[in-house]
C-alpha cells in the first residue's frame, strides 16, 4: 500500500494484487491504500476521519458499551458479525472492476486445496484460516495499533505527534515482542509507531528505526491483562467518554 517494494508504483501493486489481494479477497489495492494512507494516516484516531476508528466503533468499542459488549467487541472477528463481516468484505471484493478474476483466484485457491488435501484442507487450510484466524489476528493488530480513545493531541514533527497516539507494546520483554512481531498480521504491524512516524520505511527496517526514536506517550506491558494493558486503557477511556458524555479525546494513564 506504501509502495515500497519495488520501484514502480505499477509494480507494487501487481505483487500485492497477485499474491494478497486477489488469492485473499480483499478489495482492490487501490481502494485500500487511499482508505489507508489518505484517510487513515493523517487522521488516526479523530473521530468522523479516521476509517479505522469507525471500523472499531462498528464493532462495539464505543462509549457507554457494556462490559460484555466490549468483551465480544475484543474478538469481533469471531463472532457471528463478525463472521458475516468478513464474508460482506470479501463479496464486495468481487464486485469491483476484474471481477471476474478476482473470483478465478479465489476458485483457484480452493480448488488447489481440495486438491492437495480434501475437505480438511479446504477446511482447516483455507477457511478457517482466512474467515477466522486472518480476521482476528488483524483485528487485535489493529486494537493495539493507536491509543484510539485517548490520543494526546500534539503538533511538531511526525515522530512527536505519533508519540501522543500510537503506543509501544511488550518494551520490557523482548520475548513476547518478536513472538508477537512475528504472528500478528499484518507482519510488523507491532512496529506500528515506527511505521507511523515514518510511513515510507520498509517494514524490515521499522524495528532498527524504533529503537532511535523516544517513547510514545502510552508503554504497556500486555495486550489484554492486567490495569496497564492495551485493552484496560481502552476501555477507562471508554468510560471516561460515557461519564463527560464528550467526544473530545479523554486522558487517561
Amino acid at each position: 500500500m506504501h509502495g515500497v517494494l519495488a520501484r514502480t508504483r505499477r509494480a507494487n501493486q501487481l505483487l500485492a494484487e497477485v499474491f494478497i489481494h486477489h488469492p485473499l479477497g480483499l478489495i482492490p489495492v487501490g481502494e485500500r491504500r487511499r482508505l489507508h494512507v489518505r484517510d487513515h494516516h493523517p487522521n488516526a484516531a479523530r473521530p468522523g476521519a479516521d476509517p479505522n476508528l469507525a471500523e472499531l466503533h462498528q464493532a462495539g468499542l464505543r462509549p457507554g458499551t457494556s462490559r460484555s459488549r466490549f468483551a465480544r467487541a475484543v474478538v469481533y472477528p469471531l463472532t457471528w458479525r463478525g463472521i458475516r463481516s468478513t464474508a460482506a468484505g470479501i463479496a464486495a471484493g468481487l464486485r469491483h472492476s476484474g471481477a471476474w478474476h478476482r473470483a478465478a483466484a479465489i476458485g483457484l485457491v480452493l480448488g488447489a486445496a481440495y486438491l492437495t488435501g480434501g475437505w480438511p484442507a479446504l477446511v482447516c487450510g483455507v477457511l478457517t484460516p482466512r474467515l477466522l484466524l486472518y480476521p482476528q489476528l488483524a483485528w487485535l493488530s489493529l486494537i493495539n495499533e493507536h491509543t484510539w480513545f485517548a490520543p494526546e493531541p500534539r503538533t511538531g514533527s511526525p515522530a512527536w505527534v505519533e508519540a501522543g497516539r500510537c503506543l509501544r507494546l511488550y518494551p520490557h520483554n523482548q520475548f513476547l515482542a518478536r513472538l508477537a512481531a512475528t504472528t500478528w498480521l499484518p507482519y510488523g504491524d507491532l512496529h506500528h509507531y515506527a511505521h507511523s512516524a515514518h510511513p515510507a520505511v520498509r517494514w524490515n527496517y521499522l524495528p532498527a528505526l524504533e529503537r532511535h526514536l523516544a517513547q510514545p506517550h502510552f508503554t504497556p506491558d500486555s495486550l489484554l491483562i492486567g490495569r496497564r494493558s492495551v485493552i484496560a486503557h481502552h476501555h477507562r477511556a471508554l468510560a471516561v467518554h460515557a461519564a463527560t458524555g464528550s467526544s473530545a479525546p479523554a486522558r487517561t494513564v
